[in-house]
């Protein structure tokens, strides 16, 4: 069963996104707590939304994610921040309920695409996205200010004209 993530679902989320983690070789990166994640999806403003795959009431997988919007569409698009379905889930469709969950919201709020990142060592998600049609953005490479970096050019403050 997908449906959207509720309050309870924040602690199998958190584990969730831990367990992704550790599945793309980053266990180390992972910083969100609890609090802050079930801030971001149902707190006053929520920023983040959450799908999840339920068996026998247990959280088999997510997809969390947030809107977007392109200028050159003039419309919103829904970015996949996160899909992860836990292994004895995989192989059964799962993934596949989360994406379509995901492309049903976005095509009946008229949003224009649905996009996410893949690593590229990661084959079997590769193979997996594009059985559903998706393609690669090769003309274009994602870039991240994080870090120091974010640090040193947030600290320089305004620019003046």
């Amino acid at each position: 069963m997908i449906r959207p993530a509720v309050p309870s679902d924040v602690e199998s989320l958190v584990e969730l996104v831990h367990a992704l983690a550790e599945y793309e070789r980053s266990p180390g990166s992972v910083e969100i707590r609890a609090d802050q994640l079930g801030g971001a999806l149902f707190g006053d403003s929520p920023t983040v939304f959450a799908h999840v795959a339920e068996e026998d009431g247990r959280v088999v997988g997510m997809a969390i994610w947030f809107r977007t919007f392109s200028t050159w569409t003039g419309r919103h698009g829904i970015y996949l921040e996160d899909l992860y379905v836990r292994d004895e889930a995989r192989g059964h469709g799962v993934g596949r309920a989360l994406v379509t969950a995901l492309a049903t919201i976005a095509r009946t709020s008229g949003y224009a695409r649905l996009d996410w990142s893949v690593l590229d060592w990661n084959a079997s998600a590769i193979r997996f996205y594009e059985s559903l049609g998706a393609v690669p953005m090769d003309e274009w490479t994602g870039y991240r200010l994080a870090g120091r970096a974010l640090d040193a050019l947030g600290s320089a403050g305004p620019v003046e004209e």
